[in-house]
């Protein structure tokens, strides 16, 4: 009888400390099953093209988890969607754009968007089944290009100091098929194509030249070094493809953090060696965002 009592004793005091929690060993999980004493990490959402974007994302994933941030990536395949999700909040920040397209989405869409830095360049390429240079293009030669007049300018820079256009003074990177002055070649540009389908217009065989964005010939299984018979210049590039968030986004820690991730040696390593030119690491000016000057100063720089 004695043995019994001791053993109901025994099983009442387990069921007490159980009940308040008391039983539970240090380490153990806690009533929610979450490891006590542990954080969980951010997940940070970010849109990207598959070609280079998401891959540089995905290299990066690993270094971003041990910072305390686990990375979903979502890719897209055009030019227009990624926007709309980061303006709708289905992701929290996208990498898929150059600067003068973002600035011109924010104009046509009213976008409350922000830059939180620059990340890399992809120098767009000429590409042609028929000539081995753009001095073997004949007079009257089509040229195929991206129907984003974002790109517009970019192009015809390349084209003006490649020798085979002049544009008119000032026009620069808002240049458009109605600022070329002269064109001795009498060169005929077709500007309906969409940036995603200039590969496949290449590989049909369509046009004397095509200029491809960088992204989309790797997407392609094209190599812009061997396959290209020109490049875009890589100094003084403005056209850095940037991580873009919703205003007031960019000074969250976690997109800080992204930021000091994809500016690291190692990322930046991987980008030189993975793509051997066709995409260049951003530094410099074009990695970061220039801070504004305090107002003080600027209203100086007005009165001179």
């Amino acid at each position: 009888m004695k043995q019994w009592l001791q053993l109901l004793a025994a099983l009442t005091l387990i069921l007490l400390l159980a009940a308040c929690g008391g039983g539970e060993a240090p380490g153990e999980s806690d009533n929610n099953g979450e490891d006590a004493g542990e954080e969980e990490n951010t997940e940070l959402t970010v849109g990207a093209s598959n070609v280079p974007h998401a891959e540089i994302l995905e290299f990066a994933s690993e270094k971003l988890a041990e910072e305390g941030i686990d990375l979903n990536i979502e890719t897209f395949n055009d030019y227009i969607v990624p926007n709309q999700a980061l303006a709708e909040g289905e992701i929290d920040a996208n990498y898929f754009q150059h600067i003068p397209y973002f600035e011109s989405q924010i104009e046509e869409n009213d976008y409350d968007f922000e830059n939180a830095g620059g990340v890399h360049i992809e120098p767009i390429g000429v590409y042609s089944q028929e000539y081995d240079s753009l001095d073997d293009l004949p007079e009257g030669a089509e040229i195929i290009m991206s129907s984003s007049v974002a790109d517009h300018g970019r192009i015809l820079m390349m084209l003006e100091e490649e020798g085979l256009i002049t544009l008119k003074e000032g026009s620069g990177i808002n240049a458009t098929i109605e600022d070329i002055e002269e064109n001795p070649k009498d060169l005929n540009f077709r500007d309906d194509v969409e940036a995603a389908t200039l590969p496949q217009a290449y590989q049909n065989g369509e046009g004397d030249a095509v200029l491809i964005n960088s992204n989309y010939a790797l997407d392609a299984g094209l190599s812009p070094r061997e396959d290209a018979i020109a490049m875009e210049d890589e100094e003084n590039n403005p056209y850095v493809n940037i991580i873009a968030v919703r205003s007031g986004d960019e000074e969250k820690e976690e997109i800080q953090i992204l930021l000091e991730v994809l500016h690291s040696d190692e990322v930046a390593q991987f980008i030189e060696e993975e793509y051997d030119g066709a995409v260049v690491p951003a530094t410099g000016e074009g990695a970061e965002i220039p801070e504004e000057e305090p107002a003080e100063e600027q209203e100086e720089n007005d009165e001179e």
